[in-house]
């Protein structure tokens, strides 16, 4: 089979939370698919990134039967060969309640010598994951598990294909549908732009922030089993630098705070200083510029991808309050 990606094309409306649809997909065989973790057991929560224990002390504290342990993609793929983090669990539990770890390795394809008995075999590759129950003799065997998982990739532009800076970008992965009367459950937070997360095949809801104020975008994306995803967003967004001046081109006004209101008259952002920078979801807005006993207002709309300096004049003509003279 020849290898391949999933690319989805996103266009949104910045200020609508709104589930997207694809506009272009092109798919591909990553990897045969096929194939299902383990399912119906009963686990304790354990992190898919502890720490693994030391690698010099031993695998086990019985010597016993060696068993070789594989894992990949789907059914029909090929062994992973590194990435993996490997766990083994005694079935009974422990005083605390929770499943002693018997040993752990990293890598890929990993060989432990176990004492005969039953254990619970958990294997991670990033934030996917399945667990194998396993029966250890004094032979040797083999057993591999399935993960049924794919890959991630997620970026955005603004209008145009403009690229967002990718320090101003990050993305959060959640569950594609909340519990009943909870929220969504957050997978991974602060996901950069461009890297790749490996995750159990599925739908997932996921939101892209641009900024730090209200240009976000929220879609649903399905990842399939052995193959590689890549989406784009479409913000519809700007960056803005607000400058309380004295006349139009002029020096900005130091010890100024400003408040950004919706057109509704709902509070947006509050900043303080004399250049004020911020991302803004397309749409109407009115800027309050306050500098010592005087405030200044203007209405403002933001266009999406188009970045700019909004001077508001310190003129009395745009002069609310005076506050020396106010009761």
């Amino acid at each position: 089979m020849t290898g391949g990606v999933i690319r989805l094309f996103l266009g949104l409306a910045a200020t609508a939370f709104l589930a997207a649809a694809p506009v272009l997909a092109i798919a591909q065989e990553f990897a045969p698919s096929g194939g299902a973790p383990a399912v119906g057991l009963d686990l304790p929560s354990f992190s898919s990134f502890a720490p693994a224990v030391d690698p010099g002390a031993p695998l086990a504290l019985t010597t016993g039967g060696e068993i070789t342990l594989s894992a990949k993609l789907t059914e029909e793929g090929a062994d992973i060969s590194r990435g993996l983090v490997w766990r083994v669990f005694g079935q009974a539990a422990g005083p605390d309640g929770k499943l002693p770890l018997i040993a752990s390795a990293q890598g890929g394809t990993a060989v432990f010598n176990l004492a005969p008995g039953g254990y619970l075999v958990h294997a991670s590759y990033g934030r996917a994951g399945a667990t194998k129950r396993i029966s250890v003799g004094r032979e040797n065997k083999s057993e591999s598990l399935v993960l049924d998982a794919g890959g991630l990739k997620l970026d955005a532009t603004l209008a145009g294909g403009v690229r967002i800076p990718p320090a101003k970008l990050k993305f959060s992965i959640y569950e594609a549908e909340p519990d009943a009367g909870s929220e969504r459950a957050l997978i991974i937070p602060d996901v950069s732009p461009n890297s790749v997360v490996r995750l159990n095949s599925g739908t997932y809801h996921i939101v892209s922030t641009y900024g730090s104020v209200n240009a976000v975008i929220r879609s649903d994306i399905r990842i399939e089993a052995g193959k590689l995803t890549e989406a784009t967003v479409e913000h519809h967004a700007a960056e803005l630098t607000l400058k309380l001046v004295r006349e139009a081109g002029g020096e900005a006004i130091a010890d100024t705070s400003w408040s950004v209101l919706s057109s509704s008259g709902d509070p947006v952002r509050e900043v303080v200083g004399a250049f004020a920078s911020l991302v803004l979801a397309e749409g109407d807005y009115t800027i309050i510029a306050k500098n010592k006993d005087r405030i200044y207002q203007r209405d403002f709309t933001v266009v999406g991808g188009r970045n700019q300096d909004v001077e508001v004049l310190a003129t009395e003509a745009n002069a609310v309050i005076d506050m020396e003279g106010a009761d």
